[in-house]
């Protein structure tokens, strides 16, 4: 076999395994209390905008960024502003000011938000699942 041919069949396995995986939102209970249904229900039909059959993940990927900037060359930087504590949230931390390069298909421009912040929700590897802008831009 050649060797493009060998390299196409291990690209088809690898693309095969990724979109067979799951990615799991993590609900550590924060959200049990009856008043906060519907945010929690809010956090779990949030849809990836470029993948919608991929969860946005939930609160302990989140994290406030009200703030935001938007260079000239047409790239939009979220900028983290979420004062919480992370251990109950049982997320990583990030500095407020964290400022975070959001892929524009990541961004949700078609979405409610009761939370009233702009959301930034990321993987443990600082990749973007999701990007809520603040309200009102």
């Amino acid at each position: 076999m050649d060797r493009k041919r060998v390299i196409g069949i291990a690209l088809n396995v690898v693309i095969a395994l990724l979109a067979g995986t799951t990615i799991n939102a993590r609900d550590l209970g924060q959200w049990d209390d009856p008043a906060n249904a519907d945010l929690k229900k809010w956090y779990r039909e949030l849809k990836q905008p470029d993948n919608p059959a991929v969860s946005c993940c939930g609160e302990a990927d989140a994290y406030w960024a009200d703030a935001f900037e938007a260079t000239t060359d047409g790239q939009y930087i979220a900028i983290i502003t979420d004062p919480r504590d992370d251990e109950p949230l049982g997320r990583r931390h990030r500095d407020i000011g964290t400022r975070i390069v959001v892929p524009k298909n990541k961004i949700k421009w078609n979405e409610g938000n009761p939370v009233g912040h702009g959301i930034i929700f990321l993987n443990r590897a600082d990749s973007v699942f999701c990007y809520l802008p603040p309200l009102g831009i």
